[in-house]
């Protein structure tokens, strides 16, 4: 099989000082997970990629605590992503990072998720397919 690179276009930074907001994000995140609509994704996992941008409110006394209680850990927001994963069957992307992005949206200091779920080995001539979601908080 031949890998491919993918062009792929890199969202905007989340960070923004104005607005007290920084930066959280995974990249290329690579778990198998059981997903897809057709016969032949039922019985068996797939590859899949996620990445995860969020824009976080800073905490005022982040930097000056070196506390890791007072900021969004990306350690707890793998973790989730692996359980939601396991959590069971799943037939469409779009579910998959609907499901992540409420996971993070459930953090109040959380404004934004953008979430990308791409199957991997979908195609030989394709990098990856998939989809990519932006989703607000209602928190204020």
């Amino acid at each position: 099989m031949t890998l491919l690179k993918a062009n792929v276009i890199h969202p905007q930074s989340f960070a923004d000082a104005r607005n007290k907001l920084c930066h959280v994000f995974v990249r290329d995140l690579e778990l198998q997970a059981n997903i897809g609509v057709h016969s032949h994704e039922q019985d068996r996992p797939q590859r899949i990629r996620i990445n995860l941008d969020l824009a976080v409110r800073e905490s005022e006394t982040a930097a000056a605590s070196d506390d890791l209680a007072t900021v969004v850990c990306y350690e707890q927001v793998v973790s989730a992503i692996r359980t939601i994963v396991l959590a069971g069957h799943v037939n469409l992307v779009e579910t998959l990072a609907e499901r992540i992005a409420a996971m993070c949206l459930e953090d109040r200091r959380v404004r934004v998720a953008r979430v990308r779920v791409e199957k991997c080995d979908v195609f030989a001539d394709a990098a990856s397919v998939g989809v990519e979601i932006e989703r607000f908080s209602n928190a204020l």
